[in-house]
């Protein structure tokens, strides 16, 4: 959410920005709509003035002139409630409208349709040649006893699977020096809810628009598919000190996603599954766009230090206005190389909002000048899991039918070098 005195500043920032993200958002609406709202609460406001100073009279009055008083308060009593159920309606529109301001992309973001319009930034890592027919994960973890596709879907239905022996140990391996890394960066483990009220999504900016792929509870609340949901909304309606800043989290929890709009999307494999884990980084920092660049840079470059270690070839791809959700202001995606794909495969995304997520979530801090901020919020993707185990598995597969450990995990899963031996 933005500022509504920014928005009626900067209209034209706004048109823009919709343009550009290609959302259908009309600003002269809002504006209009925002003009009324004033209105309507100048004149509530008015009239409950008069009732006070009518109220006050009251005590001290006659008691002809209280008889008069009293039915003054009577009329104005009712009017007030008129003009309150008006004001109330009109925020109510107003309020949701506002839910669907797009925030202003970063001038230096690739201005594109949709994902076609994303650029490669950057690449890293040489990608295996193969003196054998490489396999794909599937086959590989099949056939290495690390999943269970078949009995996955006889549980869970559609992307169901078991992850098993190996392909387990790999995971909490991965977990594990993750957690090591990710220490020497700062960052202080959490482990949130994964069940959330809807206040939370509201405020991260995941629904409305983007409820169609979120499990709902029965009671009304939500099982979310990431854990930026959770850590953000851990400080809503706070108040930080700015000795507090920048809070780095590192959040550690299962996701869930329905893959509404995925249905027909990479309906084997890993890749895209409902539910999986995730470390996800979460950082809150001053209200400093200059600030805010920094720590996106820093959190993605962390992204992209650990997946080094791996040894696993990537790239990294600056994220167009169309290809954007409607509260970034910038966002970059590392992919993994998937041999048997000869393509690149997204394992991770950075963002930055600048206040659009803790403008909702009202997180605030006092600045040094004692004026209050909204502080500004960046996530970025850790590492996912099983997801990234489809690069791992195709990128050290061996002629033999085994998988090459990378030399950082050994020490996670006893030593072992090879799965498979």
């Amino acid at each position: 959410m933005l500022d509504i005195k920014f928005i009626r500043e900067n209209p034209e920032l706004i048109k823009d920005a919709a343009q550009k993200k290609h959302v259908d958002f009309d600003v002269s609406e809002l504006l209009k709509l925002d003009e009324l709202r004033l209105e309507k609460l100048s004149l509530f406001e008015t009239l409950r003035a008069e009732q006070n100073a009518v109220s006050e009279k009251i005590p001290s009055a006659t008691a002809e002139e209280r008889a008069d008083l009293i039915a003054k308060m009577t009329i104005l009593k009712e009017d007030l409630k008129k003009r309150e159920e008006e004001l109330a309606d009109v925020m109510k529109d107003w309020q949701k409208m506002m839910l669907f301001v797009p925030n202003i992309p970063d001038p230096a973001a690739p201005v594109g349709d949709d994902e076609s319009g994303n650029v490669v930034v950057d690449t890293w890592g040489e990608k295996p040649h193969f003196d054998f027919e490489p396999k794909d994960h599937i086959e590989i973890m099949t056939s290495l006893g690390m999943v269970d596709f078949d009995r996955g879907t006889k549980v869970h239905g559609f992307r169901g699977y078991f992850l098993t022996g190996d392909g387990v140990r790999l995971c909490f391996a991965i977990w594990n020096y993750a957690m090591d890394f990710w220490n020497t960066k700062g960052f202080n483990p959490v482990i949130p809810p994964m069940n959330v009220r809807r206040e939370s999504l509201l405020g991260c900016g995941f629904i409305p628009q983007g409820e169609a792929d979120i499990y709902k509870a029965q009671d009304d609340t939500y099982f979310v598919g990431t854990s930026e949901v959770p850590l953000m909304g851990m400080y809503m309606n706070e108040v930080l000190d700015k000795s507090q800043l920048p809070i780095k989290m590192l959040g550690f929890s299962p996701c869930y996603r329905l893959e509404a709009g995925s249905h027909a999307k990479d309906t084997k494999g890993l890749i895209r599954v409902n539910e999986f884990y995730k470390l996800e980084q979460l950082v809150l920092c001053e209200a400093s766009h200059s600030e805010s660049v920094a720590m996106h840079k820093e959190i993605e470059q962390n992204t992209e230090d650990f997946i080094k270690t791996l040894g696993i070839p990537y790239e990294v791809m600056d994220i167009c206005t169309g290809d954007m959700s409607l509260g970034k202001v910038r966002a970059y995606d590392i992919n993994l190389w998937v041999p048997k794909e000869g393509t690149y495969r997204e394992i991770s995304s950075a963002s930055y909002f600048h206040d659009f997520q803790t403008r909702r979530l009202n997180i605030r801090y006092k600045d040094s000048d004692g004026k209050m901020r909204f502080v500004h919020s960046l996530n970025c993707t850790a590492i996912p899991t099983p997801r990234i185990l489809v690069s791992l598995v195709e990128n050290f597969q061996q002629a033999d039918g085994t998988v090459k450990i990378p030399e950082v995990l050994r020490p996670y899963i006893g030593g072992k070098e090879f799965i498979g031996k």
